[in-house]
């Protein structure tokens, strides 16, 4: 007499000893569970293909970081440009002044460049204290563990500072090309 049992199985976990083998083998036993369940009852995990998966969804989510970092940047430098546009404009008459004194378009320049030099290394610290905290505020809530490199707050306040020197050029060389006679007729 033949007897038979059904058995229900949770979970099976298959080992390989070589990490070239995961592949072929987890193909191997979805071919034999494939013959053998055609009802499909069962579900394959394969460690290899979900941190595939995993780093193509972090590859996503680091270009979003990118794409969402870079249009902030991009706001921050227009509002830089504008303060500094609106400063000329304000002290149209202390250019020429300083213009009328001997200074010379080089001089005007560097000074505005100056200060949107020190606004952007402020403002770029007030970021990075704002994001440290922040990281120890989301340790503190996820428990997660985060490393605040000195390589990269270096590199953080040199965008910072890139963006905004860059940002100022246009209103400095605008200050230094203002003729100083109408600049003192300014109003």
């Amino acid at each position: 007499s033949w007897e038979a049992t059904d058995v229900e199985l949770n979970q099976i976990v298959v080992e390989v000893e070589d990490l070239d083998q995961v592949i072929l083998t987890s193909r191997t036993i979805e071919n034999l569970l494939s013959r053998n369940h055609p009802e499909k009852d069962y579900e394959m995990i394969v460690p290899l293909e979900v941190l595939a998966q995993r780093r193509k969804t972090q590859q996503v989510f680091n270009i979003a970081l990118v794409a969402i970092a870079s249009i902030s940047l991009l706001v921050g430098g227009i509002g830089i440009a504008n303060i500094m546009l609106a400063t000329v404009t304000e002290r149209t008459r202390e250019i020429g002044v300083r213009r009328a004194l001997g200074a010379q378009r080089r001089h005007i320049i560097a000074q505005f460049l100056t200060e949107t030099t020190t606004i952007s290394i402020l403002g770029g610290l007030v970021g990075i204290i704002l994001g440290f905290g922040l990281v120890q505020i989301l340790v503190i809530f996820t428990g997660w563990t985060a490393v605040i490199t000195p390589v990269s707050i270096l590199v953080a306040l040199t965008i910072s500072v890139a963006v905004g020197i860059s940002s100022g050029i246009y209103p400095a060389r605008r200050a230094a090309a203002l003729d100083p006679i109408s600049a003192l007729r300014h109003q």
